[in-house]
């Protein structure tokens, strides 16, 4: 999901648009409304980058928002001028554009920014899948794979957490916003089954492994065996032979 900051409410709404079209959650914010929020909110993992825009606030923003969030910061700039896009970086951003921009560009620079600050490769942990996070169609087994725009999301937000066990609740936040609230969360397991499948279709062998209660993680090695399974909970502390019944969620 993306922020957007931005005094002026039109271009604002006009990014919003932009990103609708590309599958991607956004919300704006005045930045009084921003700070507010900011205080007083809970999990950020969801947020794929900060965008600012024109604002009296610009120069302290960027520090207030790395005190909670370590997503990427980009400003949003319409004076082409040398003094001025020295001063952002300066400020905290951590890159700028020139607008009018298109937003699959935005796309691209933020998966930039994550790859260099985490390590993480264009091509995903495993060369059998590659995403590239700017909206184009993956390659899944060295050929390309069309899918929906949710279940793209989902492959690409599960490669950027590099194999960490994602609940339901956080892979919602992250395709469909934190403020959405058309559609119930258990959404996510219908676009999650559609995905494995295609997945296991393509490579045959089913790269998300799922635990009840724990939620879904992308291993992209040719299968999980039972006793990596077992060391995943018994590392979460879940013994993996308790009965079903006596398992007690560890995520609210």
């Amino acid at each position: 999901m993306y922020v957007i900051i931005d005094d002026r409410e039109n271009v604002a709404t006009g990014y919003i648009g932009g990103f609708d079209r590309e599958g991607i959650s956004s919300v704006g914010f005045s930045p009084t409304e921003f700070l507010e929020w900011l205080e007083s909110a809970g999990e950020l993992s969801a947020i794929d980058a900060f965008l600012l825009g024109d604002c009296d606030t610009r120069a302290t923003l960027p520090r207030t928002v790395r005190k909670r969030c370590r997503a990427p910061i980009i400003a949003l700039s319409n004076q082409r001028m040398l003094k001025h896009t020295v001063e952002l970086f300066e400020a905290g951003v951590d890159d700028v554009v020139h607008i009018p921009v298109h937003p699959r560009e935005i796309l691209a620079r933020t998966a930039a920014i994550s790859r260099r600050s985490l390590g993480i490769s264009v091509h995903g942990r495993q060369s059998a899948i590659r995403v590239f996070f700017d909206g184009r169609d993956p390659e899944i087994g060295g050929a390309v794979m069309m899918l929906p725009r949710r279940e793209l999301r989902i492959l690409e937000h599960m490669v950027g957490q590099q194999g960490k066990w994602l609940t339901k609740t956080q892979i919602f936040n992250a395709v469909y916003g934190i403020f959405e609230e058309t559609f119930d969360e258990n959404v996510i397991e219908s676009h999650v089954s559609k995905l494995r499948k295609k997945l296991r279709d393509r490579l045959g062998y089913d790269p998300i492994v799922s635990r009840r209660y724990i939620g879904y993680r992308l291993d992209t090695s040719t299968g999980t065996s039972e006793d990596d399974a077992t060391r995943d909970l018994q590392n979460l502390g879940i013994l993996a032979k308790q009965a079903p019944s006596r398992l007690r969620p560890i995520f609210t």
